[in-house]
């Protein structure tokens, strides 16, 4: 076991009963009334993090009063979304002001735990986007944290489970018009000119050691000198991200689970590789996973970054229809592009059954978690949906890594070790 290892369990484990203990019956006592505003606070105002600052502020009952990022540089930048808010380095002065109601977690996946836990600990409300943890042990962790927290409102940064094509999907699984599912098919595919691969951002002429806290970055991790090139482009290297498994497969698996209502995956395998640009990444862009779930249910995803036809997709296959949901698909034959979400029904089970295209709205996720924060009921994307994504995208890349098929007994053994 690694130095590494033992110091991020330990403050885990700190970290989660501490969450429990700040909670006292006077943390409570200035709820929020049905007519007042939400003061929200963000830590790790960078690239997502500025996108979610301005879906938030689209909600009429949200306002940011403060900000909280080990680099300098993304100061301004929040500012110039939020003028006159706070700014703070060291993101438990953030947590320490009485100003915050809620704060949304927007930092690198490796660093979503200690946040987590640590806004939970001060007595705020949660948002913490997607994938909720960097690990299994994070994600037990952190749903502890939560469950311990159960006053606080908790949502996870999932938003196709607002979406109106994730409500009508629900609906028609619990109508009984799918009958028996045994199969998911899902797919995620991306492209980008030669030479450039996905995710590979410019480095800041000012991203240096003088501007940027790396130790905080390193989170706990073995120290070495600055590096630009990883502080930006953190998604590339397993030490600080999940890959495309907790950037994109995430966001389905999670859409899935809710629509089926699913546990955690029984065993996971997944297979692929780094094929597309050799440009020194670790984390694959060609995968295949696929998930078995209890009561005869298997899920397969597939992604690649070197063809964008196909877009996003899910096809939930049942004995007596089909759920069909696509994003930006491109047919072969017509050309055409093809967006929406429908039913089909099999006609051998449902003879007289027909076909439905889906029309819910759905509603802001973001304005969603307002809200709930103002109510005190649970988000859309819950604590407890963010840590059955987490798991199954954790199993797949171990399964990835150990190039084995990974069952839920030995992933959890093997985070405890």
């Amino acid at each position: 076991m690694s130095r590494q290892s033992i110091n991020r369990r330990d403050f885990i484990r700190q970290a989660s009963g501490a969450a429990a203990a700040g909670l006292t019956a006077a943390s409570y006592a200035n709820a929020l009334g049905a007519n007042d505003r939400v003061r929200l606070g963000i830590i790790g105002p960078g690239g997502r993090g500025q996108e979610l600052m301005r879906a938030f502020l689209q909600s009429p009952n949200a306002e940011f009063v403060a900000a909280a990022d080990i680099y300098t540089r993304r100061h301004d930048e929040a500012k110039s979304i939020a003028p006159g808010i706070k700014t703070f380095s060291d993101h438990r002065r953030l947590l320490e002001s009485k100003d915050v109601d809620a704060v949304i977690v927007a930092t690198p996946l490796h660093c979503h735990a200690r946040h987590f836990v640590d806004t939970l600990a001060a007595g705020k409300d949660l948002y913490c986007e997607k994938t909720m943890t960097w690990s299994i042990e994070e994600a037990e962790s952190c749903l502890a944290a939560a469950k311990k927290a159960s006053k606080q409102v908790v949502g996870v940064g999932q938003q196709h489970n607002s979406a109106g094509y994730f409500k009508d999907a629900r609906q028609w699984v619990k109508d009984g018009l799918v009958g028996k599912v045994t199969s998911v098919e899902a797919w995620m595919s991306r492209n980008t000119p030669h030479g450039k691969g996905q995710w590979v951002r410019p480095i800041p002429a000012d991203c240096n050691a003088q501007n940027v806290d790396w130790k905080a970055f390193l989170n706990g991790r073995p120290n070495r000198p600055f590096d630009a090139h990883k502080f930006i482009n953190w998604r590339l290297y397993w030490e600080f991200s999940g890959g495309n498994i907790t950037e994109n497969m995430v966001h389905q698996i999670g859409w899935i689970i809710g629509a089926l209502d699913l546990g955690v995956p029984t065993a996971a395998y997944m297979s692929g590789g780094v094929f597309s640009e050799k440009d020194g990444r670790e984390v694959p862009d060609t995968i295949a996973v696929t998930l078995d779930y209890p009561n005869d249910l298997v899920v397969a995803w597939q992604s690649t970054f070197s063809n964008s036809r196909f877009g996003l997709g899910i096809r939930i296959l049942g004995s007596d229809g089909t759920i069909e949901w696509l994003a930006g698909t491109t047919d072969m034959v017509s050309g055409r592009s093809a967006s929406g979400w429908s039913y089909a029904p099999e006609k051998t089970n449902r003879p007289n059954g027909e076909a439905i295209k889906g029309s819910s709205q759905g509603e802001n996720h973001y304005a969603n978690f307002v809200e709930c924060v103002r109510s005190r009921k649970e988000p859309n994307s819950s604590v407890e949906l963010g840590y059955r994504s987490a798991i199954a995208a954790h199993m797949a890349n171990l399964s990835y890594r150990r190039k084995e098929r990974v069952t839920l007994e030995t992933a959890r053994q093997s985070a405890r070790k």
